[in-house]
């Protein structure tokens, strides 16, 4: 389980003290309850993929062996 901080107004926080002291259950469970039954009613997401766009450059000019002499010695490219 994590940790989470959560605030509540004063008046909801009354009644939920007064439900959980009249379930005999600690406030945390009834929170954790109402928000499993809120996510149920939920349908559940799916994540959409993005499609990253290509580029197809065309032929290859110069060799691999070759790239390097040719960036530092030549112009024309």
């Amino acid at each position: 389980m994590q940790k989470l901080q959560i605030l509540f107004p004063n008046p909801v926080m009354a009644r939920l003290r007064a439900v959980a002291e009249a379930e005999d259950r600690p406030v945390s469970e009834l929170i954790r309850r109402a928000v499993e039954r809120f996510l149920d009613l939920k349908p559940p997401t799916r994540v959409q993929k993005t499609l990253i766009p290509t580029f197809k450059g065309g032929q290859i000019l110069v060799s691999a062996e070759d790239l390097k002499k040719v960036i530092y010695e030549s112009e024309s490219l």
